[in-house]
């Protein structure tokens, strides 16, 4: 009797969203976003009733425009319908973080080789300052991979932090960009890499000539020299050190002997980054994002507490509202202790990755319920080291492999769609990494990673970057974005509708998360998120098929949110949930 009632929901469901006869249901308006529907149902039931005034007989011609309409139904359309409620402009750092790599993002002088012109040129793409519209992805931050001179195209090694890399443009493309960033309400954090400096930075290179020149025997002296107080030197060769030529000087450099480690216990450090946040915070960044804060004293997590609790306290007493995440690559116990800093945010690597609490629940190896357990357990572990911690999910970064190579099979879509919810259906500030919203691959090698954004197939068009000079050839698995926004059924679809949801609620981004075990299994995971006043409850459906549950408990009244990777509408009644396969509805 159950599958009968289910079966005839589903029938109602696809004749509702095709003909587009009943109103949204999606919570806050009575009217739903048009664009991208086939009308043709509605013009199937004007001519019907015309064709009734003759005389003649509609009711066939109606179900067959009903018909022609469910068909002609795209996963965008439907959503669209539940996903009504207007995004809210951020007014704190809790917000939907694009990370780009410049070097591989749009070129704008046609040398293949991403610059800030370019990315000013394409802000539209990531937030046009206009929240009525979809034309945008709708991301309110924007996190910058280092922008500094550098003898890399990766440049995480810094040869001056003042300055713009050349590659990139001018420090007036940069200021022009932040700019154009504020006009349109989005933020901009950018790397800041404390960890090491270049082997061609001044400092070291200062030092180094100092060095190589002393008489044997004697010592590095300070006051003739201060920068050789700016690096961790030995005469000794300890593990992970390199040598200065063939002077018998060692210096301590752990990714790579053109990366010499700063010494962050040195005043004399501390005071040059202390003029750098200056000088960049006058350029009017909103925040950084500390690299490899690990590694800062390798091994010792009180003393890289210690340095991230002072640069915090340095950096809020010049600008209050400043954001700082930081790369603390580690598991979820570890990582919590660098919160005892007041920084305020880690980013979330058990989450992250093809082998991360996301991935693991959508390929079903550890079950849709693992989600929601691991959510209450990030809470848990967080919360004695600080009570003000925003969490920074991603799904993945510039060093890993791209999510799209996570997935095979009939459903990898599907899948990797869902990843992305789970990711930006998190609480705190949620990173999107660019090219994640059209499915991009890229493993192996770093270049890899990051491969030029996939504006479109063809060769040669204007924009297009050629990547990193070692990169390989990387073959994409889904359509570019020329291709992919034209398609209601493509994963920049799904994307951009995940994180208009996403903004759309104060508690799907700042929510505590409680989850429903009992309502719960290895294909659905149900968690409620509160904060303040406002209650949602979330629905995840990660199997192949349609599934029903229960949630005449949880109050839920109404669909106010819907995620879906077919054109199959989610229907409640008498509050009983009815999902579409590989899916997540939000209920309040």
């Amino acid at each position: 009797m159950k599958e009968n009632v289910n079966f005839v929901k589903r029938s109602l469901a696809l004749l509702l969203c095709g003909g587009m006869l009943l109103g949204s249901t999606a919570c806050g308006t009575d009217s739903a976003k048009t664009e991208g529907f086939d009308t043709s149902g509605t013009a199937g039931t004007e001519a019907a009733g015309a064709s009734d005034a003759a005389g003649t007989d509609a009711a066939g011609t109606e179900a067959d425009g009903a018909d022609t309409a469910a068909a002609d139904a795209t996963a965008l359309s439907v959503m669209q319908k539940f996903n009504t409620a207007q995004p809210d402009a951020s007014q704190d750092n809790y917000r939907t973080w694009y990370e780009v790599f410049v070097y591989s993002f749009y070129d704008s002088d046609g040398d293949g080789i991403g610059d800030l012109a370019g990315l000013t040129e394409k802000l539209d793409y990531i937030n046009d300052g206009d929240p009525s519209t979809d034309t945008d992805l709708g991301c309110d931050g924007i996190w910058l991979m280092p922008v500094m001179p550098s003898t890399t195209y990766h440049k995480y090694d810094v040869t001056d932090y003042c300055a713009i890399d050349s590659e990139y443009g001018t420090m007036e493309d940069f200021e022009a960009f932040v700019k154009a960033c504020h006009e349109r309400g989005v933020n901009v954090i950018i790397d800041l890499v404390m960890n090491h400096s270049s082997a061609q930075h001044e400092w070291f290179r200062t030092a180094a000539d100092y060095l190589k020149n002393l008489p044997e025997g004697e010592g590095p002296d300070v006051a003739e020299c201060p920068y050789v107080d700016y690096y961790h030197f030995s005469r000794e060769n300890q593990g992970g050190y390199s040598e200065i030529g063939g002077s018998g000087w060692y210096y301590e450099a752990q990714f790579w002997s053109e990366m010499p480690d700063l010494n962050l216990d040195s005043e004399a450090v501390r005071d040059e980054f202390a003029e750098i946040v200056d000088f960049w915070l006058e350029k009017g960044v909103d925040g950084f994002r500390l690299d490899a804060a690990k590694e800062y004293e390798s091994g010792n997590i009180a003393a890289n507490v210690e340095i991230l609790s002072w640069f915090n306290t340095m950096v809020k007493e010049k600008k209050e509202d400043a954001y700082i995440v930081a790369e603390v690559w580690n598991d979820l116990p570890t990582y919590a202790q660098y919160y005892e800093s007041g920084i305020d945010s880690c980013f979330d690597f058990a989450f992250a990755d093809k082998d991360g609490i996301i991935a693991g629940a959508v390929k079903g190896s550890s079950g849709a319920s693992s989600y929601g357990k691991a959510l209450v357990n990030l809470q848990e572990t967080i919360a004695p080291y600080s009570d003000s911690y925003i969490d920074a999910p991603f799904y993945t970064n510039h060093d890993m492999g791209r999510s799209a190579g996570y997935y095979s099979g009939d459903y990898s879509e599907n899948q990797t769609k869902m990843g992305q919810a789970m990711n930006l259906l998190m609480s705190g500030s949620s990173f999107l990494y660019y090219g994640e919203e059209l499915g991009m691959k890229g493993s192996g090698k770093d270049e890899n990673k990051r491969a030029p954004m996939y504006w479109t197939k063809e060769e040669g068009a204007a924009g297009m970057c050629k990547g990193p000079a070692d990169m390989e050839d990387v073959r994409m698995k889904y359509d570019s974005l020329m291709e992919q926004q034209e398609d209601g059924d493509s994963i920049y679809a799904f994307v951009k509708e995940a994180i208009r949801v996403r903004n759309s609620s104060p508690a799907l981004t700042h929510g505590t998360v409680s989850y429903e075990e009992s309502l719960s299994d290895p294909y659905i995971c149900v968690i409620r998120k509160q904060y303040m006043d406002e209650e949602v409850v979330v629905v995840f459906n990660l199997s192949t098929e349609t599934r029903d549950v229960d949630l005449s408990q949880t109050g839920a009244a109404e669909i106010c949110g819907a995620l879906l990777t077919t054109a199959e509408e989610p229907v409640l009644s008498d509050g009983e949930l009815t999902l579409p396969q590989y899916s997540a509805i939000v209920l309040k």
